[in-house]
């Protein structure tokens, strides 16, 4: 079930990414719920580490193929960029929350992805992430479905890691 996610995935970022001349992701390495991943682009390589929700809300929706997503892409100079993508577009002006233990980050959305809304706060995402257990990520369909997710954080760390010097 991950493999076939994680593929479709990778599919999906370069697809979102636009990235017509980039080759084919290689997977790193698996660790626990979180696998890294990179691929050469025109910019040089991009480097990112993914998983996919361990629970979906509401369970009689379609939800898709849904994505979290942290990457690292050098030849740009962006560090530990959090992603939420979904399966489906998400409602026009509306916000993605992410709640990692008791901390509570919102993101903005542009057609089936989300990103931090204060750029600021994107370490401050990625090291709950690392300490943090689980993570839950809320989002509003453009049909207005609220839909939620749970990710488990084991293996977050050391997939960061691995990608820590993506060059």
């Amino acid at each position: 079930m991950f493999v076939r996610s994680s593929v479709t995935a990778v599919a999906i970022i370069l697809a979102s990414s636009a990235l017509a001349a980039a080759q084919s992701p290689t997977r790193i390495e698996q660790f626990k719920a979180w696998g890294a991943y990179s691929y050469k682009s025109n910019g040089g390589t991009v480097c990112y580490v993914l998983s996919v929700p361990t629970a979906k809300e509401p369970p009689a929706v379609n939800h898709g193929d849904i994505f979290f997503v942290v990457s690292q892409r050098p030849g740009q100079n962006i560090s530990y960029e959090p992603q939420a993508m979904m399966g489906y577009p998400l409602k026009e002006a509306s916000k993605v929350n992410v709640t990692i233990d008791a901390k509570n980050f919102v993101m903005f959305v542009k057609d089936t992805s989300a990103w931090v809304e204060n750029a600021a706060e994107e370490p401050a995402l990625v090291a709950a992430m690392k300490t943090g257990s689980s993570m839950t990520v809320k989002a509003t369909s453009a049909r207005g479905t609220g839909t939620s997710y749970s990710y488990s954080l084991s293996g977050i760390s050391a997939a960061l890691k691995k990608i820590e010097n993506c060059k």
